[in-house]
């Protein structure tokens, strides 16, 4: 399968990366120079359970390269969707699936205005990236699955064969027919430990010795619960403590959340999709989201003493 990954950071490189190894044809795109030449002058420097591995990769700082595709998997942060995909229509071919596996919540609706909702599947993964240098990525892959489905809802030959590729890859995928609760349930998951560990600095392992810390992320993760629940939304977890174990099962200590992992890369975060977005529907629905605003609130003020009022 000829696939685009539109947003080529930690984690799309963690997917492309193993996607390419399967045998795929696969093109990592990011605007940033430094990160692609050092993919196409040494390869993709892949590091999995401390060891490293290269991999052969196409990188490219635009779509302009790459020509039509099977596959455009969107990965760039959410407030640059819009952007990034508009710039991007020459990867549309008359069978090309547009699939984001983005964190929060909205980005399948940015999407479908740009390429047409019949074009557009989501999906949620729980692969981890840690970007350590230029072209050299820190993978959390194995026993971390992936969920896509269509937008509305039911099993599909197109998505069928999508995960059949993923899994192929060592990607573990599922495909499911209530996308909209996979969506939440990953949005649980940012949820937990985005905010905290960006707001505190810390990484995983450090977040997960701080009792006060899971306290607040639980608390969090039921307000986001409660909303779900008031939206119709069928989850696939009944206790908010779930998604705050889930949130760091398996992934090395040093790990980073993406919110983290963005702030000291001199860049905003992706607060409005995640907590935001449950502060906004809890708006809605009429479920006060006290926690949530904290957070947000919190993190807002962090990033203007960073940025101003630019965006990163």
């Amino acid at each position: 399968m000829k696939i685009c990954v539109l947003g080529a950071g930690a984690l799309g490189c963690a997917l492309g990366g193993v996607l390419t190894e399967a045998g795929n044809e696969v093109w990592l795109v990011n605007r940033n120079a430094d990160q692609v030449d050092a993919m196409n002058s040494r390869g993709l420097i892949l590091r999995e359970a401390g060891v490293n591995r290269t991999v052969a990769v196409r990188a490219a700082t635009s779509a302009a390269p790459v020509g039509v595709v099977d596959l455009v998997l969107v990965l760039v942060k959410s407030f640059h969707t819009a952007t990034a995909m508009s710039a991007s229509t020459s990867l549309l071919g008359p069978q090309t699936v547009v699939l984001s596996l983005q964190n929060g919540l909205g980005h399948e609706d940015e999407l479908a205005a740009i390429v047409g909702r019949e074009r557009v599947l989501a999906g949620k993964t729980y692969v981890g990236g840690a970007q350590l240098a230029a072209g050299h990525v820190n993978i959390g892959v194995r026993g971390k699955d992936t969920h896509i489905g269509e937008l509305e809802g039911g099993v599909s030959e197109r998505v069928q064969r999508i995960a059949a590729v993923f899994n192929a890859a060592g990607l573990e995928t599922r495909v499911s027919d209530n996308i909209l609760g996979t969506m939440w349930d990953k949005l649980l998951i940012n949820v937990a430990t985005g905010a905290l560990s960006a707001i505190t600095r810390l990484n995983y392992g450090e977040l997960y010795q701080r009792l006060d810390l899971e306290a607040c992320g639980v608390a969090a993760v039921a307000e986001a619960m409660a909303v779900a629940k008031a939206s119709g939304v069928v989850l696939n977890m009944d206790d908010p403590r779930q998604a705050w174990l889930k949130a760091g099962a398996g992934l090395p200590y040093e790990f980073k959340t993406s919110m983290l992992q963005s702030l000291e890369k001199g860049s905003v975060t992706e607060i409005d999709f995640v907590n935001g977005s449950v502060v906004h529907q809890g708006i809605r629905c009429g479920v006060p989201t006290p926690v949530n605003q904290t957070l947000v609130a919190c993190l807002k003020g962090i990033e203007h003493s960073l940025f101003g009022n630019q965006h990163a």
